[in-house]
């Protein structure tokens, strides 16, 4: 009988699958390495093991202990599965800006999960690499992973994704493209491989907001490119020990728009079910499209699972509130598509200035047209009345007639979105749209931002 002993024996031997589609500008053959294969749905799964192991040897990883790790979800993943067999607990510290999904799935692995803030310092105390640390260091009987400087999580790729690719390519690959986080997959794999044949190229995938590719190109780590960014699973605003930039041959950086829209298109266009990071690998291919031959073999690895993430890229809302939506908006009946199930907030002349404003923090809105018996006469928007606040203290119990603006414009819903942008400046916030049944909507200057 044919029998893996346990979950883990399944790690490993993932699928080459020949993309079709999403590369079809590209001449080489180009090969997906299909990471959620893995019994964890990703490629952390083998390092995961690995460094446990290595743990284990050691004596870093006693009986009963207490695993800790900072992780983005995946590498979490692999230790849970690992530690369930193995008989350790876990305590993983992840950022806010992971996916629920992630989040919910190493609950449901039966890890303890703590949440950081993303939008701090990784020295600042809140920061996930700053509590993991900690925790490390004050629970007892306890092993502090750190995947960044780990050297087992390069090793993992040396002995295992490395060898695959180049068994399963019989030596041909001319190429390998791949995301760039903690850095383990691109160094352990690209050593590998450049030591079977020294001519294979080692691509990196960066995203904005992140230091990698300047620093690779010119040595400077700069605190100027860091910034928020929505991408997953790729990108630092470190150097990890683990990525060796002198086994990588360069780099290109894709957009949080662009990593999403192409995780969609493998979805849909190569039945593909991955994850936001594949997303960033196609489109970083695609950037790189001159660098290959119709004579090249390039694989490109899909790091982990599109389930980790169906309440982002794969949830139009989602995408539509980022502006990532493939999305055609030409007229004012398209601008407001988004919210048009929405009763229009507006007030009376004869209200207090009081209600106004109260409405405003209820609706958490910047304007409001007012209205009388007539239909619109004007309109009140925060920057005014934060103005007559500051010269009359009393203004609150005024009626809002002694202070509202001019009403604002009226448009069809047929009218283009150059024509309504024209209508919105410093002296006009909004433009109300004729829905032709008796009622109006408002666009504002955040929907004509949305939409461009």
């Amino acid at each position: 009988m044919k029998y893996a002993k346990n979950i883990l024996e399944t790690i490993g031997n993932t699928p080459l699958v020949q993309l079709n589609s999403v590369t079809k500008e590209i001449d080489a053959l180009v090969l997906a390495k299909v990471e959620t294969f893995n019994p964890g749905n990703s490629v952390k799964d083998r390092m995961a093991l690995k460094m446990i192991e290595d743990a284990e040897a050691d004596g870093r990883l006693k009986p009963g202990g207490t695993i800790i790790e900072g992780t983005s979800g995946n590498t979490g993943m692999g230790l849970a599965l690992a530690a369930i067999v193995k008989g350790y607990k876990c305590i993983f510290v992840i950022s806010d800006k992971q996916s629920k999904e992630k989040m919910d799935i190493l609950r449901a692995v039966g890890a303890e999960v703590i949440v950081c803030p993303t939008n701090v310092e990784p020295e600042d105390p809140r920061s996930y690499y700053s509590v993991s640390k900690r925790l490390g260091a004050e629970t007892p009987n306890s092993w502090y992973v750190n995947q960044y400087d780990n050297p087992s999580n390069a090793i993992a790729h040396y002995e295992q994704t490395g060898p695959e690719i180049w068994e399963q390519t019989e030596g041909k690959i001319t190429h390998f493209v791949v995301g760039v986080g903690t850095g383990g997959t691109v160094s352990g794999t690209a050593k590998f491989l450049k030591e079977q044949n020294p001519d294979i190229k080692i691509w990196g995938v960066d995203t904005y907001g992140s230091v990698f590719k300047k620093y690779h190109e010119t040595g400077v780590f700069d605190e100027n490119e860091i910034y928020p960014y929505i991408t997953e699973g790729i990108g630092e605003d470190i150097l990890p020990k683990n990525v060796d930039f002198s086994l990588i041959d360069g780099f290109t950086k894709v957009t949080d728009k662009d990593a999403a829209v192409y995780t969609r298109k493998i979805a849909k266009e190569e039945g593909i079910f991955v994850g936001n990071s594949a997303g960033s690998a196609i489109k970083g291919l695609l950037q790189l499209k001159e660098h290959f031959t119709k004579d090249d073999v390039v694989v490109v690895l899909f790091h982990d699972h599109g389930s980790r993430y169906v309440g982002k890229m794969f949830n139009d809302d989602w995408m539509r509130d980022r502006g990532f939506l493939e999305e055609e908006i030409k007229t004012a009946a398209d601008l407001i598509n988004n919210h048009k199930e929405r009763v229009l907030v507006s007030a009376q002349t004869e209200e207090l200035i009081s209600h106004a404003i109260e409405r405003m923090k209820e609706y958490k809105i910047s304007q409001l047209p007012v209205k009388d018996v007539n239909g619109f006469v004007g309109s009140v928007d925060e920057t005014d009345l934060l103005h007559h606040y500051i010269s009359d203290k009393n203004i609150a119990n005024k009626p809002i007639k002694e202070i509202m603006g001019k009403p604002y414009p009226i448009v069809k819903k047929t009218a283009k979105i150059d024509e309504i942008s024209k209508l919105i400046s410093k002296e006009n916030e909004a433009v109300l749209v004729d829905l032709e049944n008796g009622n109006h909507h408002i666009i504002t200057k955040y929907d004509i931002i949305s939409a461009i």
